[in-house]
């Protein structure tokens, strides 16, 4: 697809693509999806997700010990190295440990772009919490105008909100392909496009993502609904997932990735923000309390495992992969009881742990086998 080349160059330069962008908007880093992108659009800047550029961690040893996730260790290599220079600011959500103490270590250290913190309540399934998180992103909204010298009012609010929410609609129609005619995308095509949309120019994501979902659209067919029927349904749960690779391990082992629950996956586009209503903050507070949340918020005790096991059910999942990064405290802690949730439904799981870059891959491929296999 004419697609995918464009989609590259973001991906694996997205550096050299920030940078570019740089001379027509300010480019604002963030590392997490409960930053609202759509307050970064409203002030004219471009939302930019930090994931590490996978280089070798040397300068960031000095500040975060080697048991912090390989994404916090890798991205404060990049700031520290100089290959964020194009970043005119950064936004930290505390989300876990690491990430608050990676907050305090840039502000110490990275003197140019400013820096600016959203902390967010965990527990989300109460009227305090909304009234609380109202009042975060309207102190966000007040705090990041100043940084960039705008005011950001709800008219540009709005239209920020109907920009992301088409991209949101496109990945929900896109994964739906996948679900109902695995094979008719591929899973490393998806994930490259789940990465591109993260970076990109949001109005140019909104053009891609459509036409695509076009073009599937109009090419489903009877067949499609047999193609790869053989081929076991593959869910993947957990963080960030920076390697393609896996999903081609999966294929080769006789898998097909229908989808997933992942932080740089569809967790990120989950759910829309509603439109048109007297107060577009409330809607954005509204919309992160009812998406698929992860395991450093919390809607009640058992709520994560519910959500997954019955998302697996509806999906017609043959097996589950826990994808975490190793270190990740907030996904290690929540893998027992929702792999204890999928025994009981009778869903087999397997757990991969990975750092910074694949290690073993002839290894992993061997895991994997045995687990398709088995299924």
């Amino acid at each position: 697809m004419r697609w995918i080349e464009e989609c590259l160059q973001v991906v694996e330069n997205p550096n050299r693509y920030a940078a570019g962008l740089g001379g027509e908007k300010k480019i604002v880093g963030t590392l997490c999806s409960y930053v609202p992108e759509e307050i970064i659009l409203a002030a004219g800047a471009h939302p930019f997700r930090l994931l590490g550029s996978g280089e070798t961690v040397r300068l960031a040893d000095a500040h975060l010990q080697s048991y912090c996730c390989s994404l916090a260790r890798g991205v404060l290599e990049d700031a520290l190295a100089g290959r964020l220079a194009f970043l005119d600011g950064v936004v930290f959500t505390h989300t876990c440990d690491t990430m608050q103490r990676l907050s305090d270590i840039w502000r110490i250290n990275m003197h140019g772009p400013f820096h600016l913190d959203l902390i967010l309540p965990v527990k989300l399934d109460t009227d305090s919490a909304r009234m609380y998180f109202n009042d975060v992103l309207e102190t966000f909204r007040e705090a990041l105008g100043a940084k960039l010298g705008v005011r950001i009012n709800d008219e540009d609010l709005e239209s920020a909100i109907r920009t992301v929410n088409r991209i949101r609609q496109a990945f929900a129609r896109l994964y739906g392909l996948l679900n109902d005619h695995p094979g008719m995308i591929k899973p490393e095509e998806l994930y490259l496009l789940d990465r591109a949309a993260m970076m990109m120019d949001r109005s140019r994501a909104v053009a891609v993502l459509e036409d695509i979902v076009a073009e599937l659209s109009d090419s489903v067919s009877e067949n499609d609904a047999v193609r790869k029927g053989s081929a076991k349904r593959i869910f993947l749960e957990g963080g960030v997932c920076s390697y393609p690779d896996i999903y081609r391990f999966i294929e080769e082992a006789g898998g097909n990735v229908i989808g997933d629950d992942l932080c740089t996956g569809f967790r990120y586009f989950d759910g829309l923000v509603e439109e048109g209503t007297k107060n577009p903050l409330a809607a954005i507070a509204e919309r992160y309390i009812k998406r698929m949340i992860c395991p450093a918020k919390h809607t009640g005790l058992t709520d994560r495992a519910e959500r997954l096991v019955q998302t697996a059910l509806d999906k017609r999942v043959q097996g589950v992969i826990f994808f975490f990064l190793k270190f990740c405290d907030p996904h290690t802690f929540d893998y027992p009881y929702l792999r204890d949730a999928l025994k009981k439904a009778g869903i087999p799981s397997l757990v991969v742990e990975v750092e910074d870059q694949l290690q073993g891959e002839g290894q992993l491929k061997t895991r994997l086998e045995a687990f398709i296999e088995m299924l």
